[in-house]
């Protein structure tokens, strides 16, 4: 027997083995030629064939709407090639969301209405210089008297103010410290198996954390203590133009966030720069609120008298709270101050939210020197390029302004630092 007629012994066996007779075997096969002949409209080259799927991918990328998947499943059972085609349910676009502004973080002539004869005219020239064409206003406090030095774009700084967002926070510190809720040791749960100390928290400005310390307190004591430290009632004294912030007289809504949202962003809160400033002149100080004065003539300027609101009762936990506000500036959300200066210590807390297509930057803080003590609060609006840790990195260059002028030098400037240790007023 051949090697073909061996072959086709096999075959009939298969077959046979099937169940198949011949005539079921010849009804499958398949009467068309092997190789058919192309018509004109269906040869296609191999450029044609990849700019065509250049151009489904590029499509594929670009559109947002509901996506047909194919799954090549391999040969099955069948021995069918053809794919497997399922379409995906509400795919979303792979892209990051992008919140849209509608203000800009740039602008010309902000200081042309100010006021500046009774301002310190060294420290008006670093804000300035430091600000540069930036959307937003720098304030400058003597704490030790709560002498306004400087006040750049006078409009932004005595307006109705914009949410606090992360600054917030020192306020929610300062009152669960008070309390006795925390130590900057206090470790709370954030979730899983990470937590946080206050320190931490204050120096990363972590919103679970301050979320969690509002739960613990409560609005009525979030909101007491907010108010002892000036939120909610003018700063200034006196100062023409200044217009009062808000603060809830109730818990916002839970869908708002509730309690834990006021405490970690400041939701449904309005602050101004003027009540940051006198807020973190307290803390500056050890204690003492001071209603905030704009000399405006010489002549006011020679016969200033600090004029004292309340004393606070923070003295103890101001050590508590100052080292988180030092590692905000050494390793925290405010460590760009630190690109233009690092020459003397520098505390503060950093800001950044949005709202309504606005977005906010903030950044208060204080110089901790023996001499030349004065306290900056940059708030910044805008877009995208406006945000807390840029308004670090402004403070940054107004210090460094100042140090280049010898103001952290002792002996080299007359301050009212004197006058305020030993003529205080309380003002009604």
């Amino acid at each position: 027997m051949s090697k073909l007629e061996a072959r086709c012994l096999r075959l009939v066996v298969m077959v046979a083995g099937l169940g198949l007779t011949p005539g079921m075997w010849a009804a499958h096969v398949n009467p068309r030629p092997l190789n058919p002949p192309k018509s004109k409209s269906a040869k296609v080259t191999e450029s044609q064939r990849t700019r065509r799927r250049i151009h489904h991918l590029a499509s594929s990328r670009s559109t947002t709407a509901h996506r047909t998947t194919v799954h090549h499943a391999g040969v099955h059972s069948t021995g069918s090639h053809t794919p497997t085609v399922t379409r995906a349910s509400a795919t979303r676009s792979p892209h990051r969301y992008h919140e849209r502004f509608y203000v800009s973080s740039f602008a010309a002539g902000l200081t042309g209405g100010d006021v500046t004869e009774g301002e310190d005219p060294v420290v008006r020239q670093a804000a300035m210089d430091a600000l540069g064409n930036m959307n937003g206003t720098v304030v400058a406090i003597e704490p030790t008297s709560g002498r306004v030095l400087a006040m750049v774009n006078q409009k932004l700084a005595l307006s109705s103010g914009a949410q606090p967002c992360s600054t917030i926070k020192l306020s929610v510190a300062l009152a669960a410290l008070n309390e006795g809720l925390v130590s900057k040791d206090t470790e709370i749960p954030l979730g899983g198996r990470s937590q946080m100390n206050l320190t931490a928290a204050l120096a990363h400005s972590n919103n679970a954390y301050f979320e969690a310390l509002g739960r613990k307190l409560g609005f009525e004591k979030v909101a007491y203590y907010a108010h002892q430290y000036g939120l909610g009632e003018l700063a200034g004294y006196d100062i023409p133009g200044e217009q009062l912030g808000t603060y809830p007289e109730e818990v916002i809504p839970q869908k708002l966030g509730g309690v834990g949202k006021m405490c970690s962003f400041g939701e449904g809160i309005s602050m101004t720069p003027l009540q940051l400033g006198a807020m973190v002149s307290a803390i500056a100080n050890g204690g003492t609120l001071y209603y905030l004065q704009h000399p405006t003539t010489p002549e006011e300027i020679a016969n200033f008298q600090p004029r004292v609101k309340r004393q606070l009762d923070i003295a103890p936990v101001i050590p508590e709270l100052s080292d988180g506000m030092a590692g905000a500036v050494q390793y925290g959300t405010a460590r760009r101050l630190g690109l233009n200066f690092n020459e003397e210590a520098i505390l503060g807390k950093t800001g950044t939210c949005s709202h309504a297509g606005t977005r906010f930057g903030w950044f208060a803080s204080y110089a901790n020197t023996s001499s030349g003590r004065i306290v900056v609060v940059v708030f910044l609006q805008g877009g995208r390029p406006t945000f807390g840790p840029k308004a670090a990195e402004i403070a940054g260059v107004m210090y460094r302004n100042l140090y280049d002028h010898n103001f952290f030098l002792a002996g080299t400037r007359a301050t009212t630092d004197t006058t305020a240790s030993q003529h205080p007023s309380t003002a009604p």
